[in-house]
């Protein structure tokens, strides 16, 4: 069976468009990387309160590093909040949302030069329920997820950074 001129055309064109599109991969080379190195050389900071243990454990497994000696500290501020949404006739909450919000700053301990400084969050909603237990253990994963989530964006964050200043470590940007 051939294919016709103009499916085999097309497919050759859709190829080589994609292969000029700019898009590189972010952890290239991979474990040994640039960018891979670079996240190793990271040390989270204590972060307070039980969303900041959470976060931190999450943050240091995704790094993969900071064990003494980094180069760079990442300081975490969080801002982990439960608001009720929907209400019964008796005036009690049907549906919460819990929100986690993270402002953190990548520091060079050489300089003390703040190198990225954003914030990061994210949202999940809770049902509540009559039973207290249930609900408090609702809250408790919502809470976990949450801080894998807000980890990933925060990485992914750093990632890129370290991946713009390929060869220059992660200096701050020039002007």
């Amino acid at each position: 069976m051939t294919r016709p001129l103009p499916l085999l055309v097309a497919g050759l064109a859709l190829t080589l468009g994609l292969s000029g599109c700019g898009l590189h991969p972010l952890y290239a080379g991979g474990g040994s990387g640039p960018v891979a190195n670079a996240l190793t050389q990271i040390e989270v900071a204590p972060i307070q309160g039980k969303a900041g243990w959470l976060m931190a454990n999450a943050l240091n497994d995704r790094l993969g590093g900071g064990k003494g000696g980094a180069r760079y500290r990442l300081d975490v501020k969080l801002d982990d909040q439960i608001r009720g949404l929907g209400v019964r006739r008796d005036d009690s909450v049907v549906r919460e949302r819990r929100i986690l919000r993270a402002r953190y700053q990548l520091v060079d301990q050489t300089s003390n030069a703040v190198l990225v400084d954003s914030t990061a969050g994210s949202d999940a909603g809770i049902d509540v329920v009559r039973s207290e237990y249930a609900t408090i253990a609702a809250e408790n994963t919502a809470l976990e997820r949450l801080s894998v989530i807000v980890a990933d964006e925060i990485v992914a964050r750093l990632a890129t950074y370290a991946r713009s200043r390929p060869g220059e470590s992660m200096a701050p940007a020039r002007p």
